[in-house]
Order: structure tokens, then sequence, then C-alpha cells
């Protein structure tokens, strides 16, 4: 448990990829297929850029020495993914699977 507070305190602590500076800046860069929504594997992919900065062996596992702190269980990326697929839907507020502007926009859920 230590490990996933680490990693997601890590994630949030990041900047992101590329600077940007509104809501709907922020939708235009993740929304990789341009139709105006996020969906789970578009949030999935731009947030995971976190954990492969982390992955300094590319093996898809974060290994303790990986982690903040130099400890804790190991991450794989099939867990890191599962993670933010939970954090989507919870900021998914009308369930519809894609995450508008303004879901983006609002507080962690």
């Amino acid at each position: 448990m230590r490990a996933v507070v680490s990693l997601l305190l890590l994630i949030l602590g990041l900047p992101a990829p590329a600077q940007v500076h509104t809501t709907d800046d922020y939708l235009s860069r993740i929304d990789a297929d341009a139709d105006g929504r996020v969906s789970l594997a578009e949030y999935q992919d731009w947030m995971s850029y976190a954990f492969d900065g982390m992955d300094r062996n590319a093996d898809g596992v974060l290994s303790a020495l990986e982690q903040p702190g130099g400890r804790g269980e190991p991450v794989t990326r099939t867990q890191h993914r599962e993670r933010l697929a939970a954090r989507f839907r919870k900021q998914d507020a009308n369930a519809d699977g894609y995450l508008s502007a303004k879901e983006l926009a609002a507080p962690p859920r």
C-alpha cells in the first residue's frame, strides 16, 4: 500500500509531459483521437508518463529501487493501469465511459 501512495504522490507531483494552461488545452493534449473527450485508454496512456520515467530498465515493473524512497512492493504496468482505471471511473461523473473537459477539471472524487 505504501508503494501505491508513493507512486500516486509522485505522479501527482510531476509536471505533465507538455505544459498546459487551460482545461481545454489539457483535454486537447490527452485526447489523442481529437473527438473532444478522453477515453480510458487515452487517460491511461497520458497518465503513465511517471511510470515510464521511473521504470529505468523498461521491464514494465517498478521495482523497489525504482520507486520513491527505494522501497515498496513491485508495481507492474498492469497494476498501474488498473489503478488509473479506478480513478478514471471516479472522475467519470455521468458514467458515459469518457471524460469531458468539465470532468477533467473537477476535483478528484
